[in-house]
């Protein structure tokens, strides 16, 4: 079970099953079926479903009913019904599903993402305790930079791990090291081919409440992905702007180019 992370690095104990029970409801009183079964243990399994599917999408990102049904081994009728539930309870939100590139034929694919609501479910949040501390460092101790130097010693810290990662990997392999090293610290995070390069996404970001008020967490946090991987990256997308995903494209590496800089993070480039 991975761990997420505070603000401030330390660890959280994580969780298999949404952390508030009030979140996935329980409809119905409890009574007997025809079989004799309570209805109330068959709403425990609705709900413990139901989680599954929120936790899928916690795990893999904005996900789409074929893609959910086949993680979880259930019928697409099942997760649509699952689905609708969770909509309900404003744990989930339906989305028009984003295309880069070439767009195809027809109406693009529906994906069903996490609201914040549905994010907050899944681990303890010390938000505004952590925005408070920020707020105190830049009024009292150098204005924007001191949260900057904040940012990149609290990022620092945590990439002496994903540095033994990537030194330890293939050179092809290296951002797939780092996706693996980040999910130990709660980002579920993945890596995947693109057109030139290829893309890390980060399906979580325990630190994203705050990252909205401070984007300086996000600069910090490419800065250091550009230190790690020796080449220059863009971020994309952040779950602190609003985005599904974290997303992070690095082109092709030349592996005897180190210490290119990273471009501006936090916001999208358009």
């Amino acid at each position: 079970m991975h761990s997420t992370v505070d603000p401030f690095g330390r660890g959280l104990p994580g969780s298999e099953e949404l952390r508030n029970n009030g979140v996935v409801k329980n409809v119905g009183e409890a009574r007997e079926t025809p079989t004799g079964t309570p209805q109330e243990e068959l709403a425990t399994g609705e709900r413990s479903t139901r989680n599954r599917v929120a936790r899928s999408i916690l795990d893999h990102g904005p996900s789409t009913v074929a893609e959910l049904a086949g993680r979880l081994g259930l019928t697409q009728a099942a997760v649509r019904r699952h689905l609708d539930a969770l909509v309900a309870d404003d744990v989930v939100e339906a989305r028009e599903q984003k295309v880069y590139g070439a767009r195809t034929r027809g109406r693009p694919a529906k994906v069903f993402a996490l609201t914040d609501c549905g994010r907050d479910a899944f681990d303890q949040s010390y938000d505004k305790l952590a925005a408070d501390a920020l707020n105190f460092i830049r009024e009292r101790f150098g204005g924007d930079e001191a949260v900057v130097a904040f940012a990149r010693a609290r990022i620092a810290e945590q990439a002496t791990a994903y540095r033994r990662a990537i030194e330890a990997a293939a050179p092809e392999e290296r951002t797939e090291a780092l996706a693996k090293a980040l999910s130990l610290d709660g980002y579920a995070a993945t890596a995947r081919s693109a057109p030139v390069g290829e893309q890390l996404c980060q399906h979580h970001c325990p630190v994203a409440h705050v990252a909205e008020k401070f984007p300086q967490l996000c600069e910090a946090e490419t800065e250091i992905f550009s230190q790690l991987l020796g080449t220059h990256v863009q971020r994309l997308a952040t779950i602190a702007h609003g985005d599904g995903v974290c997303t992070t494209f690095i082109p092709k590496i030349s592996h005897t180019t180190h210490n290119a800089s990273a471009s501006t993070a936090g916001r999208n480039p358009a």
